[in-house]
C-alpha cells in the first residue's frame, strides 16, 4: 500500500514478496483467523443489534467526523440545498402576499414598492436565496423597508448561513487532521519474531517512522488479547494482558529518530513464557502494538496500531541490520525493513529451558564439598564462612558456636574473652604510659 502511493520505493515491495514466498504458509490450509486489530490499525469488530440508535444523534459532530467522505459531502450538499430551497419557499409566499408577483402594465402607473424587488417567480426567490446566504450580491435583487418581516427573514437566513459553514469547515478540517492520518507514515514490520538476545527468548518486531518530523514523547504498549477460562470454569474470551517493553529505564518511553527493535523479554511472569515452537501455531492469542505520540508540527496527539497474530510470528528468525553509516550521518534502507535471517534457537519454551538450566545447575552443584556464604561475627558484623554440605539439616550461625563452658575448660582451650572486657584493657594499658 505504501509503495502504491509513493512513499516507500518499489524495491520494498519486492523484498517484501520474496520474503513472502520464502516463508511458510502456516495459514493456507486453514481458515484466516478473527483477529481484533487488522493490520492497518482499524478496528475489526462488528457491532450488530444496537437498540438506541439515538445516542448517535446527541453527538452530532463526532458522527459527522466519523462519517465517511462521500457520506459527508452528501450530507454538507443536502443542508446547502435544503436551507436555499426553505428560505426561496419564505421569500416567494413573502412577495405573493405582499402582491409583488401580480403582473403589471409597464406603460401604467408604478405599483407599491415590493419587499425584495426583481422577484417574479419561484426561480427568482430561489435565486436570491442563494445570493442571501452565500453574499454573493449580484447588485439586481435587494429586500427594501417596505417589509419588516422580510427584514427579520434575511437576519435569520445569515445566521444560518454562518452555522452551516462553521460545521462544514470545522468537519473537513477535523477529518483532514485525524490521529490516523499520521499514522499512515508509520510502518510496523509485517511479521515479529522470536529469537534469543543475552541468553533469553526475546519477542521483538520492527517500528518506523518515513517522515523527517519527530513524534514527541512516543510510548509505545503491548497487549495480548487471549481467550481464557478462570477456576470456577467461566470463559472469558477477551482477556487483555500488558506486556513490558524491554528498557533500561522500565517505561514504554521510544526515541523515534530511526527504525528501532521493540523486544520484549520471555521471562517469567511474561504472558509469553510457556509459549514454544510447537505450540505458537495453535495459540489462540494476538498480540497488539499501539504507538502514541504527539505530532511535532501540528501539535496532535497520535495514535498508530497493528497486531500479530501466531501465523505472522517468526520462530527463530533475526532483523537484518538497516543502518549504515555515510558521509558522517546516519542512512536506512527500508528496502530491508522487514527482512529477517534465520538463527539456531531451540524449539523449548522460556519456561522449559529455565527448568532445565535448573536442572543442569542442581548437578553441577552436587559435587561440591562447601558452600560459603556470609556468616554474622560479633556485633553487627559478617565474616566469610560456610558450612559442609552433608545430609544433616543446617544449623543456624548462632548455634554453630555454642558450646558450654565447662566443656572448654576440659578440652584445655583458652578461656573467652568479651570484646568490653579487652577494650577497657587496652584503655588502661594506654592511661598508665600516659602517666609515666
Amino acid at each position: 500500500m505504501l509503495a502504491r502511493k509513493g512513499l516507500l520505493p518499489d524495491g520494498f515491495l519486492l523484498t517484501r514478496l520474496a520474503e513472502d514466498q520464502n516463508q511458510p504458509n502456516r495459514g493456507r490450509f486453514r481458515s484466516q483467523r478473527a483477529r481484533f486489530i487488522t493490520k492497518t490499525g482499524s478496528c475489526n469488530v462488528a457491532h450488530k443489534n444496537i437498540r438506541e440508535q439515538g445516542r448517535f444523534l446527541q453527538d452530532v459532530f463526532t458522527t459527522m467526523v466519523d462519517l465517511k467522505w462521500q457520506h459527508s459531502f452528501l450530507i454538507f450538499t443536502s443542508a446547502f440545498l435544503c436551507s436555499w430551497m426553505l428560505f426561496a419557499m419564505i421569500w416567494w409566499l413573502l412577495a405573493f402576499a405582499h402582491g409583488d408577483l401580480e403582473p403589471r402594465d409597464p406603460n401604467g402607473e408604478p405599483g407599491p414598492v415590493p419587499c425584495v424587488t426583481a422577484i417574479h417567480s419561484f426561480t427568482s426567490a430561489f435565486l436570491f436565496s442563494i445570493e442571501v446566504q452565500v453574499t454573493i450580491g449580484f447588485g439586481g435583487r435587494m429586500v427594501t423597508e417596505e417589509c419588516p418581516l422580510a427584514i427579520t427573514v434575511l437576519i435569520i437566513q445569515n445566521i444560518l448561513g454562518l452555522i452551516i459553514n462553521a460545521v462544514m469547515l470545522g468537519c473537513v478540517f477535523m477529518k483532514t487532521a485525524q490521529a490516523n492520518r499520521r499514522a499512515e507514515t508509520l510502518i510496523f514490520s509485517r511479521n515479529a519474531v522470536i529469537a534469543p538476545r543475552n541468553g533469553r527468548p526475546t519477542f521483538m518486531f520492527r517500528v518506523g517512522d518515513l517522515r523527517k518530523s519527530m513524534i514527541i514523547s512516543a510510548t509505545i504498549q503491548l497487549q495480548v488479547i487471549r481467550r481464557t477460562v478462570t477456576a470456577e470454569g467461566e470463559v472469558i474470551p477477551v482477556c487483555q494482558l500488558d506486556i513490558q517493553v524491554e528498557n533500561p529505564l522500565r517505561s514504554n518511553g521510544i526515541f523515534l529518530v530511526s527504525p528501532l527493535i521493540i523486544s520484549h523479554t520471555m521471562e517469567r511472569g511474561s504472558p509469553l513464557y510457556e509459549l514454544s515452537a510447537q505450540s505458537l501455531a495453535s495459540e489462540d492469542l494476538e498480540i497488539v502494538v499501539i504507538l502514541e505520540g504527539v505530532v511535532e508540527t501540528t501539535g496532535i496527539t497520535m495514535q498508530a496500531r497493528t497486531s500479530y497474530t501466531p501465523e505472522e510470528i517468526l520462530w527463530g528468525r533475526r532483523f537484518v541490520s538497516i543502518i549504515t553509516e555515510e558521509d558522517a550521518r546516519y542512512c536506512v534502507d527500508y528496502s530491508k525493513f522487514g527482512n529477517t535471517v534465520p538463527i539456531k534457537m531451540s524449539s523449548l519454551s522460556a519456561k522449559e529451558l529455565d527448568q532445565t538450566r535448573g536442572i543442569q545447575e542442581g548437578s553441577s552443584n552436587t559435587g561440591q564439598l562447601q558452600g560459603w556464604g556470609l556468616v554474622r561475627a560479633g556485633r553487627g558484623g559478617f565474616r566469610r564462612g560456610g558450612r559442609t554440605c552433608d545430609s544433616s539439616a543446617p544449623q543456624p550461625w548462632y548455634a554453630q558456636s555454642e558450646t558450654p563452658k565447662e566443656e572448654v575448660e576440659k578440652k584445655g582451650q583458652k578461656k573467652k574473652v568479651q570484646l568490653e572486657v579487652i577494650g577497657r584493657q587496652i584503655e588502661e594499658d594506654g592511661l598508665g604510659e600516659m602517666s609515666d
